[in-house]
């Protein structure tokens, strides 16, 4: 195959799209699952089919680090009246005298580029160029996606009663 054809077949597969939201949908049988809504530039997905979504996380600002890292923090007893949230000890002693780089600490959190794999496509609406994806996907309302179909396919069949 040449090198052209490739890439063209792998443009196809990719689409972008902007997050709608998140809701619930109910199954036949009762069961509540998250749903989100997204719409994409071409409405290439079809029910069933596993896709990957990019897209950038919720930026946090300037955090500390039992929210940036989730560290347990100190005691609340025995008269650490201010040490609940600090990080404890942040390096060694004379070797090597200094702090590692690497080292985590409080700063920015948030705001970078995740992908989440292998999310099913519960419904498709080609008229309004939307899907409906379950579970999470990363990013506020209205925040810019990258959805590419994995090529898996699942025994899905759409049993959908209630939206809500």
């Amino acid at each position: 195959m040449p090198p052209a054809l490739f890439l063209m077949n792998k443009k196809m597969e990719l689409t972008k799209g902007q997050k709608i939201g998140m809701r619930q949908v109910f199954s036949a049988d009762g069961m509540r699952f998250p749903v989100t809504e997204i719409v994409v530039e071409k409405p290439i997905f079809q029910p069933g089919e596993l896709v990957d979504v990019s897209g950038k996380t919720r930026g946090l600002g300037f955090a500390g680090v039992v929210k940036r890292h989730h560290f347990a923090g100190g005691p609340r007893t025995h008269g650490q009246s201010d040490r609940e949230r600090a990080p404890g000890s942040i390096g060694s002693t004379t070797t090597p005298g200094r702090v590692l780089k690497g080292k985590r600490m409080a700063g920015k959190a948030g705001g970078k580029k995740v992908t989440v794999k292998n999310l099913l496509v519960v419904q498709t609406d080609s008229e309004n160029k939307k899907i409906l994806v379950k579970g999470a996907i990363p990013g506020k309302p209205k925040s810019s996606l990258l959805i590419k179909k994995t090529g898996k396919k699942t025994n899905f069949t759409s049993q959908l009663v209630t939206e809500a």
